[in-house]
């Protein structure tokens, strides 16, 4: 039961949740989702999971959190590019 409801708590995150945690909690949360989505994959294979819907809302929920960790990387990189461009004339 504690699986299923850390899975629900996981799987639902939306996109504005997601825009408001800091770089180290997005990170912290996309490695604690991914964990999730393992174990509810083992779950599934030695015994029905209760909700199978929710691995799928899970993958979503990966997915939505690496779109918005390689947004930053690439914000980030622009940034350091910018300054370094501006230093050097």
């Amino acid at each position: 039961m504690l699986l299923d409801q850390i899975i629900q708590k996981k799987s639902k995150m939306n996109i504005q949740d997601i825009r408001e945690l800091t770089t180290k909690e997005l990170v912290d949360t996309y490695k604690e989702t991914r964990l999730t989505l393992t174990k509810m994959r083992f779950q599934n294979v030695i015994s029905q999971i209760e909700q199978p819907h929710t691995m799928g809302e899970t993958r979503r929920t990966i997915a939505r959190l690496l779109g918005e960790i390689n947004k930053r990387r690439i914000e980030s990189e622009m940034a350091a590019f910018e300054r370094k461009s501006k230093i050097e004339g």
